[in-house]
């Protein structure tokens, strides 16, 4: 028995989800996360427990992040499951975490680790115009949900080492993308774009995908808060991706649910029939906006605008269960463009896709605007 009732204030303290998580990912039947292979995944929800630790101190969340991440990282460094010549951008996200290891811990391996997905991205093959592919098997294409997986990591890197030159690439990437999927009419950034227009699903004369799909707008949005908080003050592509930003934000909250705070799974057909109502995505604005908000480059509407979104997520979607179990519910369980079976990103392939519960690419966002709005000013 479910319930969708919200009587218990603490359903909104992101350390509760955390640990709750923490212990089903410990659990061999935990669901397939943090123990079988190096994936995006992992780093999502990993992500999330190292905001959780900044946030409070608590060490335990550091410790756990160390457990999981040495299922991967070996005493030389290397990464199981993790193939280079794969060139899949997905597989640069759960390194994110190795910088925060190589913070607390100063262990080399982890630097050694850094330095295998670096060797990745100094030869990941790119379009003519120098956009990254998403993946070895998609030749020519950039997706929005690339441009989280790597440029934060990119921007990381450069902190951490003075290589500023891979901050400029996270802008560039992040620049290009933009160009190339915004839609004009509506001001928000379709899915993907194939730069040899040979997909059947890229427009004949853009390349772009036919539609906005929630999360991978989600994706980007994390991803240009993520780069902006590495990129100094003075940097020359800190004002454009400060104007991308909140050009983005702008054009989001006005397809926001007036309602529930609620944003629906395909963003270019609110209100269309089968268009329900989507926690990954909402999860990730929330965290975009509150983020934005708080380092200056937002103005405070947002900051409310994720609060609203936060608030309809637990009066809508979160569930308590018997047990007192949380469940996060409406999330699109995977989207993509191209490949075996076709996907052709069309309104009813996006509707059409598995809606699941308790997926990590909705519960680590959600966990991380939680941070966002409990924790900082």
């Amino acid at each position: 028995m479910m319930s969708r009732t919200n009587p218990d204030p603490a359903m909104a303290d992101p350390q509760r989800w955390a640990r709750q998580f923490m212990d089903r990912y410990r659990q061999p039947d935990g669901g397939g996360f943090l123990t079988k292979r190096w994936h995006y995944e992992n780093g999502c929800f990993l992500r999330a427990l190292e905001l959780c630790c900044k946030a409070t101190g608590d060490e335990s969340y550091a410790r756990f992040i160390k457990e999981m991440m040495d299922l991967f990282v070996q005493d030389d460094g290397t990464i199981l499951h993790y193939k280079a010549a794969d060139y899949n951008l997905d597989q640069i996200n759960q390194g994110k975490l190795l910088f925060f290891l190589l913070d607390t811990t100063g262990e080399p391996k982890y630097a050694r680790a850094v330095a295998q997905l670096m060797t990745q991205l100094q030869s990941h093959p790119r379009t003519e115009q120098g956009g990254f592919w998403h993946k070895k098997g998609y030749a020519h294409q950039m997706w929005l949900d690339g441009l989280y997986m790597a440029a934060p990591f990119m921007a990381r890197y450069a902190g951490v080492t003075g290589d500023r030159g891979w901050l400029n690439e996270a802008a560039k990437q992040l620049t290009l993308v933009y160009e190339k999927t915004r839609d004009p009419h509506n001001g928000l950034l379709r899915h993907g774009w194939d730069s040899s227009g040979q997909q059947q699903w890229a427009d004949p004369v853009t390349g772009r995908s036919p539609h906005v799909w929630s999360r991978a707008m989600g994706w980007y949005m994390m991803a240009l808060v993520d780069v902006l908080e590495w990129m100094p003050e003075e940097h020359s592509e800190r004002g454009t991706l400060s104007r991308m930003l909140q050009q983005l934000a702008e054009a989001l909250v006005k397809v926001q649910g007036p309602v529930t705070g609620l944003w629906p799974q395909v963003l270019d057909q609110a209100g269309r029939e089968g268009n329900y109502l989507e926690s990954s995505g909402t999860s990730m604005f929330c965290y975009a906006f509150a983020k934005g908000s708080r380092m200056g480059i937002l103005s405070p509407e947002y900051k409310q605008a994720a609060k609203n979104g936060y608030q309809g997520l637990l009066d809508h979607l979160v569930v308590l269960d018997e047990s007192g179990l949380l469940h996060l519910t409406h999330c699109n369980s995977v989207a993509g463009l191209g490949g075996s079976p076709y996907r052709d990103g069309s309104y009813g392939y996006y509707i059409g896709e598995a809606v699941v519960q308790d997926d990590p690419k909705a519960v680590s966002p959600f966990i991380m605007a939680g941070v966002e709005l409990k924790y900082t000013k």
